[in-house]
């Protein structure tokens, strides 16, 4: 549970902003470079001075200006990865973890070495130096010792920002296990909308220091200011689920979305897991009669909620398919052929899922 208030003023940049999430999950800070982010998490780890702040993590006041009350960073109990892994190059990797163990009383220590050594998968690297670890070695690394130091809530700014494309794909399964996995409060800054995605399952938009919106992921993803930032090929519903089967000949799994199952190429799913899919409306179809006879696998029933202007030629239209909205790119010609109009049965028809943080526990994410 985050309650989160803080201002901030230098030069020709405000930062005044107030955020609130009563559940649990990964809070993700998002926008365009420049729009705040690393300023107001070196706020909340009370690295930089606010003019007036509010800071309570899980129940625990960490600052507020109006009562004159402010812990120190060091005794915030807070965990921070930066864009650069920061290790010490004089320690072996074993070095760097145990340096996050120093000042934790025995008392206090819930995460173990051999657990975080599992958990990121380290076990090879412990007795090398930092020179020989790749750029995700080193994160995975600094990941570790920030989880070592036994902190109330993780931060991570842009923890990926420095990697090549292979390198983030490398460290991401190991973020989604430490969401899944431990029950510590995560607040992740990205400026990429693929890692919130993934990883969020609350987001606040940022933009030139002030909050536009914030929320579930789901309500998030779909806003139009998101759009203006990742592009409109970015733009699609986000939905959570459940693997209702697993078929390991065919490699398929049947997802319960909403009212309705799809069917997803996925070896390895766990029937009863909760999954999260992302259908882009650029992959979406619609129809005003059930389609048959098609190579689509995925054809969903429901009624159109909402129709909203994309841009000069298209429209966003918002179909409800039983408990969960799904989101079509249409032309505007296509949709006056269509007759396309709140209230109107229609079929969605999915050319392709996108599994989004598949492994996250129901409950936790």
């Amino acid at each position: 549970m985050y309650k989160i208030k803080a201002l901030r003023r230098r030069d020709n940049f405000v930062l005044d902003v107030a955020i609130e999430q009563s559940g649990p999950g990964v809070l993700a800070l998002f926008g365009r470079s420049g729009c705040g982010k690393t300023t107001l998490v070196n706020i909340i780890a009370g690295l930089l001075a606010a003019d007036e702040a509010y800071i309570e993590i899980d129940g625990v006041v960490l600052e507020d200006s109006a009562a004159k009350r402010r812990t120190p960073a060091e005794r915030r109990r807070i965990g921070y990865v930066f864009q650069d892994a920061r290790l010490f190059p004089h320690f072996d990797v074993v070095g760097n973890l145990r340096y996050g163990e120093r000042r934790v009383r025995d008392g206090a220590r819930r995460i173990s070495l051999d657990h975080v050594v599992e958990l990121l998968g380290l076990a090879p690297l412990l007795s090398r130096r930092t020179h020989r670890l790749s750029g995700g070695e080193r994160q995975r690394v600094a990941l570790g010792r920030a989880l070592l130091s036994q902190p109330r809530l993780l931060l991570l700014d842009e923890p990926l920002a420095a990697l090549d494309a292979a390198r983030r794909e490398e460290v991401l399964p190991y973020l989604e296990k430490l969401r899944d996995e431990l029950a510590i409060p995560m607040i992740y800054v990205s400026h990429q909308f693929d890692e919130v995605l993934r990883l969020a399952t609350h987001v606040v938009l940022l933009d030139r220091g002030r909050v536009l919106v914030q929320g579930a992921l789901d309500a998030v993803s779909l806003h139009p200011e998101v759009r203006s930032i990742v592009g409109p090929d970015a733009i699609g519903a986000v939905l959570q689920g459940v693997v209702e089967a697993a078929d390991e000949v065919t490699g398929l799994a049947a997802l319960r979305v909403g009212g309705n199952v799809l069917q997803v190429a996925w070896r390895g799913a766990r029937a009863g897991a909760a999954v999260r899919v992302q259908l882009l409306a650029r992959d979406i179809i619609l129809a005003t009669s059930r389609p048959e006879g098609l190579s689509v696998r995925n054809v969903l029933s429901g009624s159109i909620a909402r129709i909203a202007a994309d841009d000069a030629d298209t429209d966003l239209v918002h179909v409800d398919v039983g408990g969960a909205s799904v989101v079509a790119r249409v032309t505007q010609a296509a949709s006056a052929a269509l007759g396309l109009r709140v209230g109107l049965r229609v079929w969605v028809l999915v050319k392709a899922v996108s599994i989004r943080g598949h492994a996250f526990v129901a409950g936790k994410g």
